[in-house]
This record gives structure tokens, C-alpha cells and sequence, in this order.
């Protein structure tokens, strides 16, 4: 058991309410327990409401006076995004809130009964229990600027799925309908869309001239400049097309209302991304994020999001445990099992972290030279998907390095570790 574990348990004392919430959308329920267990009231609802809310904090007041008690802690079981407007309530009362994992309180509910029965109002006893064991991680609740960029984050990301999902309905469209299209346009940019847009069926084209065809594309008001080529080669598939011509009227009704949905949302997700990079600006760290080369404006937004600010971290390894980046092995006797990452954390930031660690590769000397010797070096080299998921928590230590220490990113000084643990491995 570490040290965090003990301080976690040293913080519930004889003197402590421990309090265990399961979270629904319009009723919780919560049961509350002292240091040893000993139920000193069962399961009872909380409404989510403003009355609600205020009834559960008299009731907690009332019951520490009942039973003798100073402090108190509330532990949840985190179902979706219901638990946040409770989490804000306590955290105005100064009432501390932890989080246990819904995957223990599924494996430790039938300690007390022997039953896998699963009823909210169980489930909030277990989740005290839970708690008074220690068996619990704190929650980060953003403000300001922070609560700024993961609510703009998170509305980005829904609006880049929704731009994604009309872009699929537009390649189905055109597999239908124009199937020699992407021959011509492999993908959707600003002169692909102006062609769906005025002539989305090789019947459109077929009987026009480029000259006609490039003074109906001007037409169009994301694109100025036609290209010629891409409009003779689009007019000669066009001419041995074998599209489909039957129910062309709704067709057309269809790819006009997806190309115009999607021209809104890249404008969209384009004037967003602006907004987020101004507010991200005015935070401490991304003076510093920024000296790294490879790091973008809206990578910056995107780990700002996900991580918050870096001063709230004591170590990075939290950052690499909050990330799932932390290594699992399953061994027993004279089996070694294989090394995986637990997964265990943010999936968001992981699946950031991979797809950051790409460009760097290639843009960044420092993290290019490092990934050539872990997958080169004569003695344990990595797999390419290895040496990624090593450089991924390295980036994590890098960042928590370069914001809290406020230093500029120093290519040369990463790249000592090749010179070191080459010298360790020839000694």
C-alpha cells in the first residue's frame, strides 16, 4: 500500500460522516456511515433540485450533531454528467467530494449479502463503504477558464463527430449517385463542395463546356478560383458515369441540405477554435506549451481541457495514471505475461496524446530521435506502437516539466536520455 492510499485513509477518523451517494438524473440516493462501517442512517433519496440539495445539507448537519461528528466526506459513484450540479452544491458548503470506481463498487456489493442484487439504494451503502476504506480519487472540478475550454472542448468534439457523420452520408451519396466523383475529388474541400453543390449528377456536367462549368462554380460562394484540370477530368468521368438516375429529385434535395450543413459546421468548428485558442492564450501554461515544437494552437486547447492546469498536480505520474498510460502485467508462477497499459483513465487524453505524438515525430528532432532508438537500440527495442505509448508519457512528464517549472522546451536535454541509457546498457 502506498503512501497516497494511506493518506486517503488517514483523512476518514473517528470523528469524520462518511456519506456514499449512487448518482441518477433526478433522484440519488445516499447512505451514511461512520469510520468502521456502522450505519447510522440507511438509504435515503436526494432530489436533484435546489430544495433537494439544501434538504440533504441540513440533514447532514443534523446528523453530525446527532452522532458527535466534525467533519465529513461525500463519496459518489459518477454515473455520466449528472453528479456535477451536486459536486458544485457541495464544494459552495466546503463539504469535500471524492469518486469511487463504478467497477469496485460492482465487484464489492455482494460482500455484505452474498447476493448479486443491484438496487440504487444498495449500491449507496457500498459506495460509503468504499469510501471509509480509502478506496476513493479526487475529482477535479474546473472554474473559470478552465471550465471555459472543457465546455467549448467538448461542444468541439461533438460538432467535429456531427461534420464527420454528414461527411460519410456525402460519400454515400456519391457512391450511389456519382460514383467516379471521388476519382476526381478524393475528399470534400472547397471546390468538391461547390461541384456537389451546382451539379451534383453526371447529368449536370455532360452536356457543358469547361468554360461553362468554371463561370457556374464562381457561383458558388466558398470558391473563387475554379481549377481547370480538376473540371476536365471531372466532365470526362461524367461522360461514362454509372450512376444512378432514378429518384433524383430528393437526391438532389439531400446533397444540397448536406452540403450546406456541412459547409456550417467546418465554419463552425473553425470560429470555435478560434474563441478557444484566445482563451487558452490567457492561461499560464500555454506560454509555456507553445516552446514545444510540433505543439499546435488546438492541441494546446484540447490537452488545456483535458488536463487543466498543471500546478494541481503533484507528480507526473498522475498525469500518466489519469491518461490509462500506466503499465498492467498478469503473471503467475513461471508465466511473464506481457506488459499492456491499463487504459485505466481520461480516453479522451489518450487517444490526444496518440494522435500528438505522430506529428511530433515527424516535426520534432528531439521525440523523432528518441522513437528511432527505442525501436533501434540493440538491447529490448520497442515496436513502433511500443516506442509510441513511451513517448506518450514522456510527453506528459515533458509538459508537466516545461509548466510547472516554467522553462522553455529543451530538445538537447530530452535527448540525454539516449546518451545515458546507451552508456548504462555498454557498462
Amino acid at each position: 500500500m502506498n503512501c497516497t492510499q494511506n493518506l486517503k485513509i488517514e483523512q476518514v477518523t473517528d470523528q469524520t460522516l462518511v456519506i456514499g451517494m449512487d448518482i441518477a438524473k433526478q433522484k440519488h440516493y445516499a447512505a451514511i456511515v461512520d469510520a468502521r462501517g456502522r450505519v447510522l442512517k440507511k438509504s435515503f433519496s436526494v432530489s436533484q433540485s435546489r430544495i433537494g440539495f439544501e434538504q440533504f445539507y441540513a440533514l447532514i448537519q443534523e446528523t453530525m450533531r446527532e452522532f458527535g461528528k466534525t467533519e465529513v466526506i461525500v463519496g459518489i459513484e459518477p454515473t455520466g454528467h449528472y453528479w456535477l450540479n451536486l459536486a458544485y452544491f457541495l464544494e459552495e458548503k466546503g463539504i469535500p467530494l471524492v469518486m469511487v470506481n463504478p467497477m469496485h463498487v460492482k465487484r464489492s456489493k455482494e460482500l455484505d449479502d452474498n447476493l448479486p442484487t443491484k438496487h440504487d439504494a444498495k449500491d449507496a451503502l457500498v459506495v460509503a463503504k468504499l469510501v471509509k476504506d480509502g478506496r476513493f480519487s479526487y475529482p477535479r472540478i474546473f472554474h473559470e477558464v478552465e471550465a471555459e475550454l472543457r465546455a467549448g472542448s467538448t461542444f468541439r468534439e461533438s460538432l467535429i463527430k456531427e461534420r464527420n457523420a454528414i461527411h460519410n452520408q456525402i460519400i454515400r451519396w456519391t457512391d450511389r449517385y456519382f460514383p467516379e466523383f471521388p476519382q476526381v475529388f478524393p475528399s470534400f474541400g472547397k471546390m468538391a463542395l461547390a461541384a456537389l453543390e451546382k451539379t451534383p449528377f453526371p447529368m449536370d456536367i455532360v452536356d457543358q463546356t469547361v468554360e461553362e462549368l468554371i463561370e457556374l462554380y464562381r457561383e458558388s460562394e466558398a470558391l473563387k478560383y475554379p481549377q481547370k484540370p480538376k473540371i476536365q477530368k471531372l466532365l470526362e468521368v461524367s461522360r461514362h458515369s454509372i450512376g444512378i438516375t432514378e429518384g433524383q429529385q430528393m437526391a438532389r434535395i439531400e446533397i444540397t441540405t448536406l452540403v450546406r450543413r456541412y459547409r456550417q459546421l467546418e465554419q463552425e468548428i473553425a470560429t470555435l477554435t478560434e474563441q478557444l485558442i484566445v482563451l487558452a492564450q490567457t492561461t499560464v501554461e500555454y506560454e509555456w506549451l507553445q516552446t514545444i515544437p510540433g505543439l499546435g494552437d488546438a492541441t494546446i486547447v484540447e490537452l488545456l481541457s483535458e488536463i487543466g492546469s498543471f500546478a494541481q498536480y503533484q507528480d507526473p505520474r498522475q498525469l500518466i495514471k489519469l491518461a490509462g498510460l500506466t503499465l498492467k502485467e498478469n503473471s503467475s508462477g513461471q508465466h511473464k505475461g506481457q506488459k499492456r497499459i491499463s487504459k485505466r483513465g481520461r480516453k479522451r487524453l489518450r487517444a490526444l496524446l496518440f494522435r500528438v505524438m505522430m506529428p511530433l515525430i515527424r516535426h520534432n528532432e528531439a521525440f523523432r530521435k528518441l522513437h528511432e532508438y527505442y525501436t533501434t537500440r540493440p538491447v529490448n527495442p520497442l515496436r513502433k506502437k511500443q516506442s509510441i505509448v513511451v513517448l506518450c508519457g514522456k510527453l506528459l512528464k515533458i509538459l508537466y516539466a516545461v509548466c510547472t517549472k516554467r522553462q522553455a522546451f529543451d530538445g538537447e536535454r530530452m535527448m540525454q536520455d539516449i546518451f545515458t541509457q546507451s552508456q548504462a546498457q555498454a557498462a
